[in-house]
C-alpha cells in the first residue's frame, strides 16, 4: 500500500443564499446555491508517519491566518479518520500510526470560498485512500458533517442546492456536468484586501433582525438550467457590509470593471462576477488585481471538488 497521497482541494462559491431562520440547535437553516470551481484550489499531500499524531506543515501564497493547531478542520478530519482506522478489527500497523498533512494553500482565508472546508474534505478523501478505510463518498460526507457546515459539499463538489446547515445536499449534474473553458461558464473571483469573519457576519445577520437580500441579481445565460432559480440573491449582504463598510465600493468598482453584477461568495469577502467568456473573465481578473488591489482569478466551474493526483484510484 502506497505511504502517501495527493489531492486537489476545489474552492466554492455559493452563487446564492438565503437564510431561512435559526435552527433549534442554533445553527442557521439555509438554502444556498453552491458550486465547485477550478481555481482557486488547494493542495493536500498526506504521509503516514508514526507515532499516532498528525502533524501539518503549510505552503503557498494564501497561508495567513491559517491555524496550525485542531482549529484547522483539515487536522481534524485526518484524526477522525486515524481513530476510524485504529478501530478497526484488521488495523494491524494503522493502529499506532500517525499522519503528516501538507497544505499547500491558494485558497485565501476570511474569503468565503471554503477554503478550510476545502482541505478538509481534501483529507478526508486522501486519508481514506491511503489508511485503507473503505467509505464511500457519503460515509465521508457524513464525517465531513462533524467538522463543519461547507465539508459535506466540498466532498461530494460539482454543483448542488446546500440545505439544512450545509448537511442536505441536492446534486445538479446538468451544471456541474457543462463542458469547462470557453465552452462553459466563465467566473472572475475577486477577493479584496481585507477579510471577514462567517461567525461575525452571522452574528451581524441576527442583530440586524434577519434582512433578507435586496439586490437580486438575474442568473446568467450560461447558468440558467433546470432546478435553477432565475435571480441570485444572498441574504448575508446586508450583513457583510454591516460588518465591513468597504466592502460595497468595493463590489460597485468590481462590477464597474466588469460590466455586470457581481455576487457576494458566502459570508465574503470575496465576489464572484459571471462573465462571457475565458478570455474576458483573464482581462477583468488582471484589472481587479492592479485597480482594486484584489486577489483575483479568471476561473469556470468543476465537475469535482476533490480530484486525486497521486495515490491510490488517482
Amino acid at each position: 500500500m502506497t505511504r502517501d497521497v495527493r489531492v486537489v482541494a476545489r474552492a466554492k462559491v455559493t452563487l446564492s443564499l438565503r437564510v431561512l431562520g435559526v435552527r433549534d440547535d442554533g445553527f442557521h437553516d439555509l438554502e444556498a446555491l453552491v458550486v465547485s470551481i477550478r481555481d482557486p484550489h488547494d493542495v493536500v499531500g498526506l504521509r503516514i508517519q508514526a507515532p499516532f499524531g498528525v502533524r501539518v506543515r503549510l505552503s503557498g501564497r494564501a497561508v495567513v491566518g491559517v491555524p496550525l493547531d485542531d482549529t484547522n478542520l483539515a487536522v481534524r478530519a485526518a484524526r477522525l479518520l486515524l481513530d476510524a482506522a485504529a478501530e478497526r478489527e484488521d488495523a494491524g500497523p494503522w493502529a499506532a500510526s500517525g499522519l503528516d498533512l501538507s497544505l499547500h494553500k491558494t485558497i485565501p482565508a476570511g474569503a468565503g470560498l471554503g477554503g478550510g472546508s476545502a482541505d478538509a474534505a481534501g483529507a478526508l478523501v486522501g486519508g481514506a485512500r491511503l489508511l485503507g478505510l473503505d467509505l464511500d463518498t457519503a460515509a465521508l460526507a457524513a464525517l465531513g458533517a462533524r467538522l463543519g457546515s461547507d465539508v459535506p459539499f466540498c466532498v461530494t463538489g460539482g454543483a448542488a442546492w446546500m440545505r439544512g446547515r450545509g448537511e442536505l445536499i441536492e446534486p445538479l449534474p446538468d451544471v456541474a456536468g457543462r463542458p469547462e473553458g470557453d465552452d462553459g461558464p466563465a467566473l472572475v473571483v475577486a477577493v479584496p484586501p481585507f477579510g471577514l469573519s462567517t461567525p461575525a457576519v452571522y452574528r451581524a445577520w441576527d442583530d440586524l433582525g434577519g434582512p433578507s437580500s435586496t439586490r437580486p441579481v438575474p442568473t446568467p445565460a450560461p447558468l440558467a438550467g433546470p432546478g435553477l432559480p432565475g435571480e441570485l440573491v444572498n441574504d448575508l449582504e446586508p450583513a457583510a457590509e454591516h460588518v465591513e463598510p468597504r466592502l460595497r465600493p468595493f463590489r460597485v468598482a468590481l462590477e464597474a470593471l466588469a460590466g455586470a453584477p457581481a455576487l457576494l461568495a458566502g459570508s465574503g469577502s470575496a465576489y464572484v462576477v459571471p462573465v462571457a467568456s475565458a478570455a474576458r473573465a483573464a482581462a477583468v481578473a488582471t484589472a481587479a488585481g492592479a485597480e482594486l488591489r484584489a486577489v483575483a482569478f479568471a476561473t469556470g466551474l468543476a465537475a469535482r471538488g476533490v480530484e486525486a493526483q497521486r495515490g491510490p484510484d488517482s
